[in-house]
C-alpha cells in the first residue's frame, strides 16, 4: 500500500475574549461543543489530519488567549504561522473592530505570504455585524470570509477544510542515485574507479 504523502502546517486563531475561538478548534478536533467554554490561558496546541486529493495536511492548531493581558504574546504564535483564522462575534461590533486591529498585525509582522480567514462566528445569533460590510472588506484586503457556528456546527468543518487546501504541496527532492563503480583489469591490478571520466 502505497503512503500518502503528508505535510504539517501551523495556523493561529486570533480574536478577542469570548469570540468562540477554542469552541470553533474544539468543535473541528473533537467534535465536542461546550456551552461555557473557559477562557484560553496563553494559548492551547492541537491537531488534526485534514485530507487532500494528493496528499494529507496535518493542522497544528494554536489557539490563542483572547484577553488584552496576553496580548503582548500572540506574536510568538502568530510569526511562524502559515495561516491565521481571525475570529469575531457577528453579535459584537467591538469584536469585529478588533479582528481588523489583528489583520494588519498579521500582514505587518506575521509570515510572508501568510493565509488569512476572517471568520464571523455565532452566526446562530443575531448579526449585529454587517455580513455586507465584512464580505466587502475581506475582498479589498485579499482575505477568506466565513460565516461559522460552533454552537451549531455550521461551516466548522469547512473553514478549516478550506485553509488546509490552500497550502499547496510541494514534493521532497529525489534523492539521487549512487553512480555504478567499474571494476577495470589494467596488467592484472584491480582498481576501482566510478562511472565517469
Amino acid at each position: 500500500m502505497e503512503e500518502i504523502p503528508s505535510m504539517q502546517k501551523k495556523i493561529v486563531l486570533l480574536g478577542d475574549s469570548s469570540v468562540g475561538k477554542s469552541s470553533l478548534v474544539y468543535k473541528f478536533v473533537k467534535d465536542q461543543f461546550f456551552e461555557n467554554q473557559e477562557p484560553t490561558i496563553g494559548a492551547s496546541f492541537l491537531t488534526k489530519t485534514v485530507p487532500q486529493k494528493s496528499h494529507e495536511v496535518k493542522l497544528q492548531i494554536w489557539d490563542t488567549a483572547g484577553q488584552e493581558r496576553y496580548e503582548s504574546l500572540a506574536p510568538m504564535y502568530y510569526r511562524s504561522a502559515s495561516g491565521a483564522l481571525v475570529v469575531y462575534d457577528i453579535n459584537d461590533k467591538q469584536t469585529f473592530k478588533k479582528a481588523k486591529f489583528w489583520i494588519k498585525e498579521l500582514i505587518s509582522n506575521g509570515e510572508n505570504g501568510v493565509i488569512i480567514f476572517l471568520v464571523a462566528n455565532k452566526s446562530d445569533l443575531e448579526h449585529k455585524v454587517d455580513s455586507v460590510e465584512a464580505s466587502k472588506y475581506c475582498e479589498e484586503n485579499g482575505l477568506f470570509y466565513f460565516e461559522t457556528s460552533a454552537k451549531t456546527g455550521h461551516n466548522v468543518v469547512e473553514v478549516f477544510t478550506s485553509m488546509a487546501s490552500q497550502f499547496e504541496y510541494v514534493p521532497p527532492p529525489q534523492k539521487k542515485k549512487e553512480e555504478p563503480i567499474i571494476e577495470l583489469d589494467n596488467n592484472k591490478k584491480k582498481t576501482r574507479r566510478r562511472g565517469w571520466c
